[in-house]
């Protein structure tokens, strides 16, 4: 993984210095709230419902051991003893006091993090596959890219004061695990038949008020010429989006409402800086530059690639445990050096929300990264945590010592593996609570058996129309919205990010008006039974959803409905739900 240089370490010293600077003039009422939000926001703060919440950057989702126990020291001194991993790869702490929030960030420095490109309206962290540089299905490592496109967005002037956030992804893998067609640019990583490595470049996908997939812009950039595209892409819209309307101000609702002509202007402003400009040459990507980088992610000095061809019998030293079996199922994942696996660590179990992890268990993971996977760790899109670096002949020890910490639930891919946002209990911004649904659920479907019959399905929950739970992908999608004061929940179906297992990004289709809070774990076991009753041999729930179409389902879920509730204080679907300047 990336190592700072001493350039780097001075840089987010400084930085952390700067804030500390900044905040100490906003306590002393030397600097007014209004001037200091935005340096705030530079740096990951938010004022949130309850307290200041900070997001830290976690660049396309790579952690050292070092990096996540000093995330555990932050959560166990500055919060109340955990943090959040969002579906962007982040860690969020939600009840640091800002009078602290430096002393946070000067702990982040030291461990050669920050909460730059967070927040605001920026580029923001860079994201990607989860298994990036060990997946069997790679074309071509994602990570020193991402590496460059972090380094070059940070600070970059045009990137400063976009009309909104700008959210990158980039996939280098047959199959796309990095929902890149749902951002603002998703970069696919190929090679042509010559060979050369280059980008599919697609523009304006997104989530939010208004689910939009992106469109190919460009089938083919070459490696070199990628920075110069994206700095094409950033200029058309600081020229032509929107600064007058928050709501419309994403590259989405540009690049829907212009088309072609967006394109256009894209490819004339790309030949323009690589022709014309003066600079434009400066802005390619040397190849010095980019073996630099890549040097970083080589194979780690402590991998030892195994000479056997035979596949790994987990009963080679007798029979295995069941619970064993199940974990090897769901948990484990295949490698491209012989002899290794990863191993995701669960953070969804009974009694804790989605992406919540507290400061033992992040000590916990940590040794565990230390003692099997020469000490890295990566954040999943799902909200778990993954060991990259896993010998086969280690899985019986991982599995023991995963089990001992609470991270050995063999349910990854399941429905208990749900993504949830934080929702109304910490979001000022959410119109619904989205843990106390993910737990009732969770509840509902403890049985292991059941939910191996069940198969794989993907379920989201986001507690407002931000949809930082990306409910618009879930094969079932859950919405909180706002009626009257009133929590309901919205809920749709057959959603995809994109990946292999749910086909070709789009949207969920709503199923019809909402339901309360305690209706919800319902109407989900009513649209399971569907699918048991309805699915054919071989298929999954997303497939059998696509084969019957809404109406059936839709049903299902009406029968749920409790007869005390009037149709007239049902929450019809939002409208046109805010989503404001500081959000996700």
């Amino acid at each position: 993984m990336y190592q700072y240089t001493s350039f780097d370490r001075q840089f987010v010293r400084q930085r952390a210095a700067q804030f500390r600077d900044q905040l100490q003039r906003n306590l002393a009422g030397e600097l007014a709230d209004d001037d200091f939000r935005p340096l705030r926001l530079q740096n990951g703060w938010y004022i949130q419902r309850h307290a200041p919440m900070l997001r830290v950057a976690v660049p396309y989702g790579e952690l050292s051991s070092r990096q996540l126990r000093q995330l555990g020291r932050i959560a166990r001194e500055l919060d109340q003893g955990f943090g959040h991993f969002t579906t962007r790869q982040n860690m969020q702490f939600n009840w640091i006091p800002l009078p602290r929030a430096a002393d946070a960030m000067d702990l982040l420095a030291e461990a050669d993090m920050h909460g730059i490109q967070t927040s605001g309206n920026c580029i923001r962290n860079i994201t990607t596959d989860a298994f990036a540089g060990i997946a069997p299905d790679e074309v071509v490592d994602p990570r020193p890219y991402c590496e460059v496109l972090r380094q070059w967005s940070t600070l970059h002037p045009e990137f400063a004061f976009l009309p909104r956030k700008f959210k990158i992804a980039v996939s280098g893998t047959r199959e796309d695990r990095a929902a890149i067609a749902w951002h603002d640019i998703g970069l696919q990583l190929l090679k042509n038949e010559a060979g050369d490595v280059g980008f599919r470049v697609l523009v304006g996908g997104g989530m939010g008020r208004t689910p939009v997939i992106a469109t190919e812009v460009n089938a083919f950039v070459p490696w070199q010429q990628i920075l110069v595209y994206i700095e094409a892409v950033v200029r058309v819209y600081n020229r032509f989006g929107r600064r007058d309307n928050a709501y419309k101000a994403r590259i989405k609702i540009l690049v829907k409402a212009e088309g072609q002509k967006f394109i256009d202007a894209v490819n004339a402003e790309f030949d323009k800086i690589l022709n014309q400009d003066a600079s434009g040459r400066e802005h390619l990507i040397p190849v010095a530059e980019l073996e630099r980088v890549a040097r970083h992610f080589e194979l780690p000095a402590g991998v030892r690639p195994a000479a056997a061809t035979h596949a790994f019998d987990p009963h080679r030293t007798g029979p295995a445990p069941a619970a064993f079996l199940r974990w090897m199922e769901r948990n484990v994942h295949p490698h491209r050096v012989p002899g290794y696996r990863a191993v995701t660590l669960s953070l969804k179990r009974p009694g804790q929300a989605p992406g919540d992890v507290t400061a033992d268990q992040m000590d916990a993971a940590a040794t565990l990264a230390d003692r099997y996977s020469l000490g890295e760790l990566r954040v999943s899109h799902d909200q778990n945590l993954v060991l990259p670096w896993v010998r086969e002949a280690d899985l019986f020890s991982v599995w023991h010592a995963a089990r001992d910490a609470s991270f050995a639930t063999p349910n990854i891919g399941l429905l208990t593996d749900m993504i949830a946002c934080p929702g109304g209990d910490f979001c000022a911004l959410a119109n619904a609570r989205s843990i106390p649904v993910a737990a009732s659920i969770t509840e509902r479907f403890d049985d292991l058996d059941a939910l191996y019959d069940i198969g794989d399905i993907d379920l989201h929950i986001s507690g407002c129309m931000n949809s930082c739970g990306h409910h618009h992908t879930g094969h079932i999608g859950i919405l909180g919205v706002d009626k009257d004061g009133s929590e309901w929940y919205q809920v749709s179906l057959a959603g995809s990010d994109g990946s292999t297992l749910s086909g070709a990004s789009t949207p969920g289709k709503v199923i019809g008006p909402s339901f309360s809070a305690d209706e919800v774990p319902d109407v989900v076991e009513a649209l399971i039974d569907v699918y048991l009753r309805e699915r054919q041999a071989g298929e999954r729930f997303v497939d059998t959803a696509r084969r019957l179409g809404v109406p059936p389902f839709r049903a299902a879920a009406d029968a749920v409905r409790r007869d005390t509730a009037a149709p007239a204080t049902r929450a019809a679907a939002p409208a046109a739900a805010a989503e404001p300047a500081e959000i996700a």
